[in-house]
């Protein structure tokens, strides 16, 4: 599942995410977080995972994301890898095709995640850079993603994805992993369907005697498969 979130951050975020990585932050080379496969072909920069700017930004991230309802519902998150920050420009511009690994140890909090999804979250403005589309190779197809600032994607860690090259300007995003409770695609797929046709239900015609009875069925099929 493949899953846009709309305004994530608030503008007054959004503002202070950009200033803190205002050029006088401490930019690294992307490939000292990468292993032996992606450092062949990641071409970027990192946020210094140990700087002041990127300790407030992830508490920043983590609160916007704890709030929104979609993700809470798409993600069932047990467990999140601390968000790390990235930067394209034409002299540091891609990251070719790679699969993340399956599971990652953040150093922010000693914490082992399994990378069931993956979430990109937007923080520069479309037409404020040339190029740098995520894209996501799947069985559906290629799927090539530049969101407004504020705006994020989640999607199987499973993907083969990309960062195509920035010619022009800069991308700013923030990128981080979540383990699920549940730990199948394919039963979050069904569990979020369930919960999004329930909300159109309640809004069509309030609670009823049907709409309960599917959230119990909601509740026990997540009461099945979940690991909390």
């Amino acid at each position: 599942m493949l899953l846009h979130l709309k305004g994530v951050l608030t503008p007054e975020e959004l503002a202070t995410a950009r200033g803190l990585l205002a050029d006088e932050a401490l930019w690294l080379d992307g490939r000292t977080s990468a292993g032996a496969q992606a450092s062949a072909v990641k071409r970027n920069e990192q946020l210094a995972q140990d700087s002041e700017a990127a300790r407030r930004l992830q508490a920043l991230v983590r609160a916007a994301v704890g709030r929104d309802p979609l993700f809470f519902s798409a993600a069932l998150p047990r467990r999140l890898y601390n968000p790390l920050f990235n930067r394209y420009r034409p002299d540091a511009p891609a990251y070719g095709p790679h699969v993340d690994g399956a599971v990652l140890h953040s150093h922010a909090d000693d914490a082992w995640v399994r990378t069931d999804l993956s979430c990109t979250l937007f923080l520069s403005d479309p037409q404020d850079y040339d190029g740098g589309e995520l894209t996501i190779h799947d069985t559906y197809g290629t799927h090539r993603i530049k969101l407004p600032a504020g705006d994020a994607v989640l999607y199987p860690g499973t993907s083969v994805h990309e960062v195509t090259p920035v010619t022009r300007g800069a991308r700013l995003a923030s990128f981080f992993w979540i383990e699920s409770m549940v730990r199948s695609d394919e039963q979050r797929r069904l569990l979020f369907e369930l919960d999004m046709n329930l909300l159109r239900l309640r809004q069509q015609l309030g609670e009823t005697r049907e709409t309960l009875a599917l959230s119990g069925v909601y509740h026990n099929l997540l009461r099945l498969w979940a690991t909390p």
